[in-house]
């Protein structure tokens, strides 16, 4: 482990460059840095916060890099899969880069451990926010009967309906802040919102996705308004937004879901989608983060 090192920094550009071949490595697994830092270098580093972002990588004795991290203030450190030392070498890095945190987000596992090393450097209490599974889809099963109505691309049209339901769904699922608007006008110009409508033309669902990055996409939002729930519609927006995601050829097509929700979970793996892995989203408060 003395021949290991992490990097910090806030430069985007080297990041990439250096993380960019491990974090394709395993597209499936390391879908949320490589949308997430695609994002920023598309849309700017100030897309998910006024907070300076930090990102990170781990080499080992060869210089090749073994793990990776960024953080976009206010959301929580995110981190690639660790051992239980090079969680420990972590903490120690980002105390001695005096870098505040707010949260943990990584597979369970690494994130049970880096709360363990956390709060016993730092007297914090974290509380888990959010269990999460990661879904990748393998045979896609329409819902038959398909609910009433038919699927739709967005257009910019919907903009201010799809400004409402994002902003209502960050609320649902307990998120610091909603989509930038720079980034769903680019995912509306780019048709990554499909929309079910009813018979009359009335969008009563929304499914988004990623754009394709190291051959895989994610659904990342799904939102039906709750007087439109339980008829359907989501499960029917899902199923033709995953068809139109494995159209453009990519090999892996993912969503999460929150563990909490049995409803959903059982919704996706009933088109399709199985599970991968299992992350956990921690909260902390005290220590250095205050």
């Amino acid at each position: 482990m003395t021949d290991e090192h992490w990097h910090l920094t806030d430069d985007l550009t080297e990041f990439l460059t250096t993380a960019g071949p491990f974090l394709r490595s395993r597209p499936a697994q390391h879908t949320v840095p490589l949308t997430v830092t695609e994002n920023l270098r598309t849309q700017g580093t100030g897309l998910y916060g006024d907070g300076q972002p930090l990102f990170g990588t781990l080499t080992d004795a060869d210089g090749q890099v073994v793990a990776a991290l960024f953080h976009t203030p206010p959301f929580p450190l995110n981190v690639t899969r660790l051992t239980p030392r090079r969680t420990e070498s972590l903490v120690e890095a980002l105390l001695t880069h005096r870098h505040p945190l707010a949260g943990i987000t990584s597979e369970a596992d690494t994130a049970e451990a880096f709360v363990a090393a956390w709060r016993r450097e730092t007297n914090a209490t974290a509380t888990v926010s959010r269990r999460e599974r990661l879904y990748r889809l393998e045979e896609l099963t329409t819902p038959s009967p398909a609910p009433p109505g038919r699927p739709r691309t967005a257009s910019p049209a919907d903009h201010a309906q799809l400004r409402v339901w994002n902003d209502d769904f960050a609320k649902d699922v307990g998120v610091p802040h909603s989509i930038a608007d720079s980034l769903l006008t680019a995912r509306i110009a780019a048709g990554s919102f499909t929309l079910w409508e009813t018979p009359d033309g009335t969008p009563v669902s929304m499914v988004s996705a990623t754009d394709p990055i190291a051959n895989q996409i994610r659904i990342v939002t799904v939102y039906t308004p709750p007087e439109h729930r339980a008829k359907g519609y989501a499960g029917a927006a899902t199923a033709e937004a995953s068809r139109r995601a494995r159209e453009t050829g990519v090999q892996e097509v993912l969503l999460f879901t929150d563990l909490a929700n049995p409803t959903s979970n059982a919704l996706y793996q009933r088109i399709g989608y199985r599970p991968v892995a299992d992350f956990t989203v921690y909260g902390f408060e005290g220590g250095p983060s205050d």
